[in-house]
């Protein structure tokens, strides 16, 4: 098994470009598709818990699912996995940055590659909003967050602390109230 950890968290690394936002889907489609290691709750949980963690998101990814499998040498062996190809990369870059850093073909490729990264971010947006049960009636939360975050420079941070409070506080004094008067109304 951990063999298996280190290869699937090295492929993932190897083919994401553009960040650890980029692997979503990649590790998605491997880890819960094709080795239906967790379910996709539990992917989303890995995935909330990664983003409140401290440090690379990839890493928290790889060693959050390796930990969840096979204890503290799952999460080792998922991190070197994924983090490998990374360090392979930089290694060569730095090499021969020099050599190709103005070459007209290499600078093309990246214009070609970014719209594509961007899109490999966008798209687990979607399928996480379906397993999130983001509706009509609760798209707005979402929608604040980014806003707070993307036009005020709110730190993510507070919007994790801030939601986590919110859902305390609406599932312990508000969520049986709203239950009722629906059960009521019927």
């Amino acid at each position: 098994m951990l063999l298996e950890l280190f290869t699937t968290f090295s492929k993932v690394g190897a083919f994401t470009l553009g960040g650890g936002y980029a692997m979503v889907p990649i590790l998605e489609k491997e880890v819960v598709d094709k080795h239906g290691w967790i379910d996709r709750e539990e992917f989303l949980n890995i995935l909330a818990v990664a983003q409140a963690t401290p440090g690379l998101f990839a890493m928290n990814m790889a060693s959050h699912i390796g930990h969840k499998l096979c204890g503290v040498k799952g999460g080792i062996v998922s991190a070197l996995g994924v983090a490998g190809p990374s360090i392979i990369a930089i290694l060569l870059i730095a090499m021969f940055f020099q050599t190709f850093k103005d070459n007209i073909y290499v600078e093309k490729f990246f214009r070609g590659v970014r719209p594509a990264v961007v899109a490999l971010i966008a798209a687990p947006c979607f399928s996480m909003a379906k397993s999130a049960h983001i509706t009509l009636y609760n798209m707005w939360i979402p929608i604040v967050a980014c806003l707070l975050i993307a036009a005020f420079g709110v730190s993510p941070i507070w919007i994790i602390l801030l939601a986590g409070v919110g859902g305390y506080v609406y599932g312990r004094f508000f969520e049986d109230k709203v239950k009722s008067r629906k059960g009521g109304v019927r």
